[in-house]
């Protein structure tokens, strides 16, 4: 038997976690992280992962699973995800995703091309080349290389760029060649319903605010402390997590604990605004749209059916 699939999404910091565990409770559920940076271990603070308290209510996976000196992405994070949804299928759970990163989602869903891994070695000369050109001659080197590829990106989109540029130097194949291929699937059963939150944005940019402050009072700035003890390669995934290169400037005195906070509030209420633009340009089929707070909703009256 196939369970249906459940997708709780929408902006951060819109209260989705407690809905999620609501949810689960009432249809036998199980949460899975559909957060891009809430899979790492070192970062529990700055991305709200949920507590110990909310994981012995219900059971949750692929939270704080991955260490941060890998470089993780949307293919593994698919892989590791169909294991779950397989492993719960096999109990009669319903698997329910829970995290804003729309890619994540629309991956699983509808699968992705099989663009080749570049090894470490191509990234750093990719690293270096963007270093001695500057973004605006970067820029003009992946254009001539693969200029499909870039009528959609922006010029100072460089981890895209760079992805191109990498793609293209390992394989001798143009990215926009490899995206051709037949997609690569990770789930059969396309039973699922996306619950998406799209909430008051002033409201969420006030709810934002708040969380920031909270993760200060609650350590985030000894956990990033530690996160750099660690002497990550800065290009890592994880060193561009919000908060993670605002603290990282305030620990090496560049920046005030005030400004610091103002940053990171800044670049989460760009993110939600992003977020919002992407879900509503989005042509993955909706189930429910809901214009509320999680939190201000009677869950008992949502029909799931």
């Amino acid at each position: 038997m196939k369970n249906t699939i459940y997708f709780i999404t929408g902006p951060t910091a819109s209260g989705k976690s407690k809905f999620a565990i609501d949810l689960s409770k009432k249809i036998k559920g199980e949460i899975v992280n559909a957060d891009s940076m809430q899979i790492y271990k070192e970062l529990k603070i700055i991305t709200a992962r949920p507590t110990q308290l909310d994981n012995k209510k219900i059971k949750h996976h692929l939270y704080g699973y991955v260490d941060g000196s890998n470089r993780y992405n949307v293919e593994k994070w698919c892989q590791d995800a169909s294991q779950v949804i397989k492993s719960l299928n096999k109990k009669n759970i319903n698997p329910i995703f829970v995290g804003g990163t729309g890619l994540y989602i629309d991956t699983l869903i509808n699968g992705i091309a099989s663009i080749p891994s570049v090894p470490e070695s191509i990234r750093n000369d990719s690293k270096k080349l963007l270093e001695k050109v500057g973004k605006e001659e970067f820029y003009k080197i992946v254009k001539k290389i693969d200029e499909d590829s870039i009528k959609l990106i922006f010029p100072n989109d460089i981890q895209r760029l760079r992805r191109i540029w990498e793609v293209f130097n390992y394989s001798n194949k143009k990215f926009s060649e490899w995206k051709k291929n037949k997609n690569k699937k990770f789930i059969t059963s396309l039973d699922y319903k996306i619950l998406l939150f799209l909430p008051d944005r002033k409201k969420n940019y006030e709810r934002v605010n708040k969380r920031v402050l909270t993760m200060i009072k609650s350590g985030a700035i000894e956990e990033i402390e530690n996160l750099l003890k660690l002497n990550y390669n800065k290009d890592l995934p994880i060193m561009r997590a919000h908060g993670v290169p605002e603290i990282s400037a305030y620990l090496k005195n560049k920046i005030t604990l005030e400004d610091c906070i103002k940053k990171i509030q800044l670049v989460t209420r760009h993110y939600v605004k992003r977020q919002n633009t992407w879900w509503n340009s989005s042509n993955l089929q909706i189930f429910k749209k809901i214009t509320e707070f999680p939190d201000d909703l009677d869950k008992n009256l949502i029909n799931l059916g």
